[in-house]
């Protein structure tokens, strides 16, 4: 190899792109290599003497090979641990989502082996009898589970106000949930359902509320089996606050049922907020149907279709929501009790109710869009019309104008003493008939 031909392949190394080695770590951390990878990065260095060395594509591709492999070996170690915040979804809640080809429940993820920081999860555990109720708070889950539970509680419910996977992991092995039960209720979104397992069953649904003139939208998951109802919510405050009033009070039926009928009843809770949210937009969808009469429109397309898109959510979560309603009332479900699955059947109603609400509401905002559009076309049309009725009136006086501008020497009419005011006669006339002529067909100012 001469000298200009090495002077060149350095000058076109060069030009290669490198590994950064701040963002990345080294391969080895990545994926160990065996005996066997030894070779297949020979081509990665210098060519001994004497051999022809790769051409610049060639060596080009296999290091932007190099680096795809090790970003996307980085994503997937960085996805597999779960501990990073993933996207937000439509109502600005963060989305945990799993990473693909992740193994299935938790036990892999390493968020799970740290706890939480304070004050991130609290927990709130309600010990229930036909006698009395009693509540307490933690912030430590393993307090929590270190705290005896009292003889005289009949039933205990659970309350986690955030997202952790170390506070799954623990309340799952302490009452022996599944661990693909688990996974989902980490990874938010779920779509409502119901899950039947050998000794518990697991309820996905979710929760809407209005904060800051804005829908929120979080998942409620629930772990129940006899005499134990667990429950996780993504934020800090429900709509469970009237159930937790209820408990309160020695003839509540709370107290007297099982962990069925306290789910029942947290079902309903969620079901029935539902109505202020939507004689909210209710409301709205009513002023904006005045404001499109009044011509008033302003941003009214932008308004609708905020309206029509939160709809549209509510809509997705309350459908499956009546299928769990539903899928809760089979005589099959040994862990519901009778009595539970009457009451059911009244929140199966609500959900009905409910879901032709936002129907109803949705096609209101779908024919509010086409009479915006039509209101906007008909104002667009009068101003057409106008304009096209001045222009029709000076359209005779630009044609007189037109000919006596010609610049002809022999005009008959330039002689006359008075063609100047002729000129002015005529075309104040034709100007004075059309006006009249277009108010008499209502055209212009009359009725039609």
């Amino acid at each position: 190899m001469s000298k200009d031909d090495t002077g060149k392949r350095v000058a076109r190394d060069s030009m290669l792109p490198t590994r950064p080695s701040s963002i990345l770590p080294p391969k080895s951390t990545l994926y160990p290599r065996s005996n066997t990878d030894t070779d297949s990065d020979s081509d990665s260095e210098e060519p001994e003497e004497g051999n022809e060395s790769p051409s610049f594509p060639v060596r080009a591709a296999r290091t932007l090979t190099r680096m795809t492999t090790q970003v996307g070996e980085l994503g997937r170690l960085v996805g597999s641990t779960l501990g990073l915040p993933g996207r937000q979804d439509d109502s600005g809640n963060t989305v945990v989502t799993r990473a693909p080809g992740a193994p299935a429940g938790i036990e892999h993820i390493t968020e799970r082996l740290h706890p939480p920081d304070p004050g991130q999860v609290r927990l709130r555990v309600i010990d229930i009898c036909q006698d009395q109720v009693e509540t307490q708070w933690f912030d430590d889950v393993d307090a929590l589970l270190e705290a005896p539970r009292p003889e005289w509680a009949q039933l205990r419910w659970i309350d986690v106000d955030g997202l952790h996977a170390y506070v799954i992991s623990q309340l799952q092995h302490a009452f022996g949930f599944h661990t693909l039960a688990a996974e989902d209720v980490l990874h938010v979104p779920q779509r409502p359902r119901v899950d039947a397992y050998k000794d518990h069953l697991f309820i996905v649904t979710r929760m809407f509320s209005i904060r800051k003139d804005s829908l929120i939208s979080e998942q409620i998951s629930m772990f129940m089996r006899p005499g134990l109802l667990v429950s996780f919510q993504e934020l800090d405050e429900d709509v469970w606050n009237p159930v937790r009033s209820r408990l309160e009070l020695e003839s509540s039926k709370l107290r007297q049922g099982d962990a069925s009928y306290l789910a029942y009843a947290l079902l309903d809770a969620t079901v029935d907020h539902c109505f202020p949210i939507l004689e909210r937009y209710g409301e709205m969808l009513d002023h904006l149907e005045d404001s499109v009469l009044l011509s008033n429109a302003g941003n009214l397309l932008q308004e609708v279709h905020a309206i029509r898109r939160e709809l549209t959510i509510l809509r997705k979560a309350v459908w499956p929501m009546r299928d769990v309603v539903a899928e809760l009332s089979r005589e099959d479900q040994i862990l519901v009790s009778d009595t539970t699955r009457t009451y059911l059947r009244d929140v199966y109603q609500h959900c009905v109710q409910v879901i032709d609400i936002i129907e109803t509401f949705r096609e209101l905002a779908a024919s509010l869009t086409d009479l915006s559009l039509s209101m906007q076309s008909n104002r667009m049309n009068e101003v057409m019309k106008l304009l096209t009725m001045i222009s029709t009136v000076f359209i005779p006086i630009t044609f007189l104008a037109g000919v006596y501008g010609m610049n002809f020497h022999n005009f008959p009419e330039l002689g006359w003493e008075h063609s100047y005011y002729w000129f002015w006669g005529v075309c104040v006339t034709v100007t004075l008939s059309l006006v009249w002529y277009f108010r008499r067909k209502g055209w212009w100012g009359g009725n039609a």
